[in-house]
């Protein structure tokens, strides 16, 4: 079993596997288009987290995670624990293409643009504000911004975005 990542999953599996590689997804870009009212916001001062938004045309570099086949089940049922919180993220198996141009199909969680905490097309400024004051019960959002990005640039993923977000947002918290 392989385990699409491109957010937390990348820097914090919670699982042991045993082949990581780099793999693109076709179809999704990675974005900040949840509201997080668990992990990284509140309720009533909600942050945000990535996930894979439909596109068309659009692709997403990230990690593909290889799982031993008798730990498949314990890895799926701490998976949908972790990722199925709210119901916000959907589980799909999809095809993946590894770095070495094999395509499998791995376990992936994309978001349900008809969920109420989907936000997807926030201006990136509004993003930056959100991310930069928000906290949640695994820590402040701009902390896992940081971490997504800074382990991206260890992979050699590009992500434009998520870079102008992470200087703006160090920008911001150093002016509180």
């Amino acid at each position: 079993m392989w385990v699409f990542g491109y957010g937390s999953l990348m820097w914090n599996p919670g699982f042991e596997y045993f082949d990581r590689q780099i793999a693109t997804l076709e179809g999704y870009h990675r974005s900040f288009c949840m509201r997080s009212i668990h992990h990284r916001g509140t309720d009533a001062h909600p942050g945000l987290v990535l996930a894979l938004d439909a596109a068309e045309g659009a692709c997403c570099d990230g990690l593909a995670l290889k799982v031993a086949a008798g730990k498949a089940e314990s890895v799926l049922n701490y998976l949908r624990e972790r990722e199925l919180i709210s119901s916000a993220y959907v589980e799909a198996v999809l095809p993946i293409t590894l770095r070495d141009g094999r395509q499998v199909q791995a376990v992936t969680y994309v978001v349900d643009a008809d969920h109420v905490q989907y936000c997807g097309g926030l201006p990136l400024a509004e993003q930056a504000g959100i991310i930069a004051t928000a906290v949640g019960g695994r820590g402040p959002n701009d902390e896992y911004l940081h971490n997504t990005a800074g382990h991206l640039h260890e992979l050699g993923i590009s992500d434009d975005d998520l870079d102008w977000l992470s200087a703006r947002v160090k920008a911001l918290t150093e002016q509180q």
